[in-house]
């Protein structure tokens, strides 16, 4: 029987990694973000979300820039990764549509729709990754809770009802779009800033209107 020599690092060793820390605290945010939908605490939800979207870029960031990570630490990653992403991106909307449409069984075809898009997305994502090193085939599904957060900026115009169908309609495109064939670029460089601006920013506003409402 053919030994193998490579020492097989324990799951927690893994998760020790530190762009898979930043990954972990990134889930934790998406935590907080579904805890706050199910309880109805829309915007408290949505700033948890937009936190997971930056740990989301920025553990990709570190790991790019380790030095002497294996290629099982790498593959390892790119798992936990994508496993997190259909927490973050699929899970929580469908999670935060059901909640705002107050648990409404018409409600329930667009929270499937949200999570099986996702899921179809990064399956066929780790089959074949991007089309070139800087193109996706899709709307790349972290945008999602870019977009759904900006929409929130408005939900004040809007009454309850109104708002849950601009919701809906909202997150059935996203969807659409994750699974398209629309070729959209892969935002890096500046883009981490203008991410993280755009995360300190709404952080601000809707803590803003949050102090407003107590």
């Amino acid at each position: 029987m053919k030994k193998n020599n490579t020492q097989q690092v324990s799951m927690i060793g893994f998760a020790k990694d530190l762009p898979n820390i930043c990954s972990l605290v990134g889930l934790l945010c998406t935590m907080f973000a579904i805890y706050f939908a199910i309880g109805g605490h829309f915007i408290a939800s949505i700033i948890a979300i937009l936190w997971s979207v930056l740990f989301d870029w920025f553990d990709g960031i570190i790991a790019r820039k380790m030095k002497g990570r294996t290629k099982e630490q790498g593959f390892f990653g790119g798992q936990l990764d994508s496993m997190i992403d259909i927490v973050s991106f699929g899970v929580f909307p469908a999670i935060l549509l059901l909640s705002y449409g107050d648990y409404s069984i018409w409600f329930m075809p667009g929270a499937f729709i949200i999570v099986a898009g996702c899921a179809i997305r990064l399956s066929y994502f780790n089959i074949y990754g991007l089309v070139d090193s800087k193109t996706y085939m899709g709307l790349s599904v972290d945008n999602n809770g870019i977009i759904v957060a900006f929409a929130f900026l408005f939900e004040g115009f809007f009454s309850h009802s109104t708002f849950s169908m601009v919701l809906y309609t909202l997150i059935m495109s996203l969807a659409a779009l994750n699974l398209s064939s629309i070729p959209t670029p892969k935002l890096t460089g500046m883009w981490v800033y203008i991410l993280t601006a755009y995360v300190l920013i709404l952080t601000t506003i809707f803590s803003w209107i949050l102090w407003n409402r107590v």
